[in-house]
């Protein structure tokens, strides 16, 4: 360099003289539709993660998500007869009066209590006449422990009752008959009907069914009668009796009210609950017990 010559600095807009400025490549997409131009603004390319799905679950809140269609249900039925194939009412009994007694005590109780107290009931009275001969007083001792004693008595010797009076002795076989006994909702005469006589007139809709059910968004509602009228437009008819027996079980096994095994569930990737303890799929809002 010779002496006396200073080399020029850079300029402070950064760009010095001769050097290719770098445009970004951000050139709107103009596209010709007939006579005009239309310009898009454009856009960055999506980042595409390895090893990471791009599209929704088997059964994902995807476009046009449908939580009952027949395929998700036939899923749903498919993995509940592999785990629950053979599944019946858990409550002992003998006949269709020990059942619907039964059932009558199963309310706000569990089975293992009921099943406690029935074997000593039935033995000390027998019969449906024995019962409809008592003062509901005479039976709370007997039923105490169930819970809610007094009301359960009245409702057992109203049944026994008006069985004797009413129907000969023998329990109804229909459900509106079922409907007209004391402490009788469509819950116990639907258990009474498909275990016993095999009746498919209903579902079955107890606090499992009601919890699994909004959970498997098969319903949105709270009230009994209309969850039961959701699943009978979508589980079919022969599968009503089986349905409600294995929903049950799955709830006193594995779809707790309260900590879910979620992680131990065959259901797992079909169900978006958002009370999952823990989940490998989209949670929905508002699926929950």
């Amino acid at each position: 360099m010779a002496r006396g010559v200073t080399p020029r600095r850079p300029a402070k807009s950064g760009r010095h003289e001769g050097a290719a400025s770098k445009q970004r490549q951000t050139k709107p997409l103009v596209e010709t539709r007939g006579t005009r131009k239309v310009i898009h603004p454009s856009r960055p390319r999506p980042r595409i993660t390895k090893g990471v799905a791009s599209s929704p679950s088997m059964f994902g809140k995807a476009k046009g998500y449908n939580p009952v269609a027949p395929e998700r249900v036939a899923e749903i039925l498919k993995r509940l007869d592999h785990l629950y194939p053979d599944v019946t009412c858990a409550l002992t009994h003998r006949d269709p009066w020990e059942l619907l007694v039964a059932t009558i005590l199963s309310a706000q109780s569990t089975d293992v209590r009921v099943n406690m107290v029935t074997p000593e009931l039935f033995k000390k009275y027998p019969t449906v006449q024995d019962v409809a001969r008592l003062e509901p007083q005479q039976l709370e001792p007997d039923v105490r422990s169930t819970g809610f004693f007094r009301n359960k008595s009245k409702s057992v010797v109203g049944a026994a009752r008006r069985i004797v009076n009413e129907f000969g002795g023998k329990v109804p076989e229909n459900i509106d008959e079922l409907l007209t006994l004391p402490g009788v909702a469509r819950k116990t005469a639907n258990v009474v009907l498909g275990t016993w006589f095999g009746k498919a007139e209903g579902l079955v809709v107890d606090t499992h069914v009601h919890r699994i059910s909004r959970r498997l968004e098969l319903t949105k509602h709270d009230d009994p009668k209309k969850i039961e009228q959701d699943l009978m437009r979508v589980i079919p008819h022969e599968k009503w009796i089986l349905f409600s027996h294995q929903v049950i079980w799955h709830g006193r096994r594995l779809c707790f009210a309260r900590s879910p095994k979620c992680v131990d569930c065959p259901l797992e990737n079909i169900c978006h609950a958002e009370d999952k303890t823990w989940s490998t799929v989209e949670k929905h809002k508002g699926a929950k017990a």
